[in-house]
């Protein structure tokens, strides 16, 4: 199972997108800084993601990006078909020609339920899922940081 960096680098920036969306357009620079994305490589995935209408383009001043549906309609699975990205396991690309004439390999099956199994993972996981699992993430991070002891020392005079 290969997923590249062509849909890592999707869901990373729909991701931000959602998380930052709330208040405006998002522009592909401020999203390139945030997550140390290249803008030329952003502006090639989100042409995608604009064709494939996960995404809406505000064009002008103050101008950028929103989602085009709500987070909790949007799958892992979706964004990253949204970038054609291919999730296939199989040796010969799902053609069942492992083996060449048409014949498939003796693990072809083994494969291929991979791949279904992979798919139906990240078509279960709602974009509104990692939203909330960075929301909470930060949460506890500064809940964890005040619930610390300190560790105190008498004041000797």
């Amino acid at each position: 199972m290969r997923l590249t960096t062509k849909g890592r680098f999707a869901v990373t920036a729909m991701l931000d997108l959602a998380l930052h969306g709330d208040k405006g357009p998002v522009t592909l620079s401020g999203i390139s800084e945030r997550q140390k994305i290249s803008l030329s490589y952003l502006e090639q995935l989100f042409g995608k993601l604009r064709r494939r209408e996960l995404v809406e383009s505000v064009r002008g001043p103050g101008g950028g990006y929103h989602l085009a549906r709500d987070p909790s309609l949007l799958s892992v699975a979706d964004i990253v078909r949204a970038v054609e990205e291919p999730l296939d396991s199989t040796q010969c690309g799902g053609r069942e020609n492992c083996l060449g004439n048409n014949e498939r390999c003796m693990t072809h099956d083994l494969w291929a339920e991979l791949n279904t199994t992979v798919y139906g993972f990240l078509a279960g996981v709602a974009l509104s899922d990692l939203v909330q699992k960075q929301r909470n993430k930060t949460v506890s991070l500064v809940r964890g940081a005040a619930s610390k002891p300190r560790d105190t020392q008498p004041v000797s005079a």
